[in-house]
């Protein structure tokens, strides 16, 4: 028998392209397309050094050439699908409360435009019987499957006849799911979630109860989930161990334009995120546990005026008198250990 070898994932906040990230994409491409690569640059060592890397692809594409559209109904550059393959993502987190802008169209050319640059993806679906699949994805012996919902669709209906287009959090659904993704071989579940409050650095109540309920349900005592990835609020939040199982309530946005909140005022808080980096090891037995041997996360920033996102640990070992940096990582520390993950062994990575 091979040896069962242990693995590395990543896994980034919400990729929201703003009309301002579109237009630096065109500059970027020197007027001929849009290259979002370089964006993304500062982070590749990171995600490509992991076995499984995973994003959170907020919105969905537009057609070849346009047009494209940002806030508050979004159809993007399909290119950003390449610029995501080409930074080492392996699969991509799709459901959202921004699924359904184009409706159908839209799910359908952003499922097309992953396949085609290579990179899985779970949470909307072309059929029913993709709906069905998780993305399964092989790194050190082990089968991963990702599974991903939303808590909705900004109050668009759902195509007719495709009540399946788009993954809701359903508690006893994902149960279900991720129970059935074991029985058909994975030896770790991940499941992406696109929850909490807009704008809240602390989890909300349902996110806190469906921690609970997910990482508490058990098969032969063995968990059901083993990872639970949070987007959607556009602040850092908390990563914590909940029932022995590791959850990062919200990561951010890795890509975004300047953001207003609320209060109608631009927050930096919006372009503050971060990655999580989980080591897994092989069980000692045969059918038993997947662990987390090493818990890290990586504090990233999106400067809008570059319009590149920022590795802030490894920019702040070349530029230590960056304040803008060392402001942004210390917020989004704060957020991060906030539960108390640190007690848990949760460390600043780079």
């Amino acid at each position: 028998a091979v040896p069962q070898r242990g693995f590395t994932l990543v896994a980034s906040g919400d990729v929201l392209p703003h009309d301002s990230v579109i237009r630096q994409a065109n500059a970027d491409a020197n007027g001929a397309g849009y290259d979002f690569r370089p964006m993304l640059s500062a982070v590749r060592p990171v995600v490509s050094g992991a076995d499984v890397a995973i994003c959170h692809m907020e919105t969905v594409y537009g057609a070849d050439g346009g047009p494209y559209t940002g806030y508050p109904s979004f159809k993007s550059p399909p290119e950003i699908a390449r610029a995501l393959r080409d930074t080492g993502y392996d699969s991509c987190s799709t459901a959202s409360n921004h699924t359904l802008d184009d409706g159908s169209r839209g799910v359908r050319r952003t499922l097309d435009a992953l396949d085609k640059a290579g990179v899985r993806h779970a949470g909307s679906a072309r059929s029913a019987a993709e709906a069905r699949r998780p993305a399964v994805l092989t790194a050190g012996g082990a089968k991963v499957a990702q599974l991903a919902y939303t808590y909705g669709t900004n109050d668009i209906p759902f195509p007719d006849g495709q009540p399946w287009a788009v993954g809701l959090i359903d508690q006893e659904k994902i149960i279900d799911d991720a129970r059935a993704a074991r029985k058909a071989g994975a030896d770790v579940v991940v499941v992406s979630m696109h929850w909490g409050t807009e704008w809240e650095p602390a989890p909300d109540a349902r996110q806190l109860s469906l921690a609970k309920a997910l990482t508490a349900a058990t098969t032969n005592g063995r968990p059901d989930i083993d990872l639970i990835l949070g987007t959607h609020a556009h602040v850092p939040q908390a990563y914590e161990k909940v029932n022995g199982t590791w959850v990062i309530y919200g990561m951010g946005d890795q890509i975004a334009g300047s953001m207003i909140n609320y209060a109608d005022q631009q927050d930096p808080r919006g372009d503050q995120g971060s990655i999580g980096r989980f080591t897994f090891a092989p069980p000692a037995a045969k059918g038993g546990r997947w662990t987390v041997k090493k818990a890290e996360f990586i504090p990233e920033w999106m400067d809008t005026g570059a319009g590149r996102v920022v590795n802030l640990p490894a920019a702040l070992d070349r530029s230590p008198e960056r304040g803008d940096y060392r402001e942004a990582q210390s917020a989004i520390s704060e957020a991060v250990l906030s539960r108390g993950a640190a007690a848990d062994g949760l460390t600043m990575g780079h």
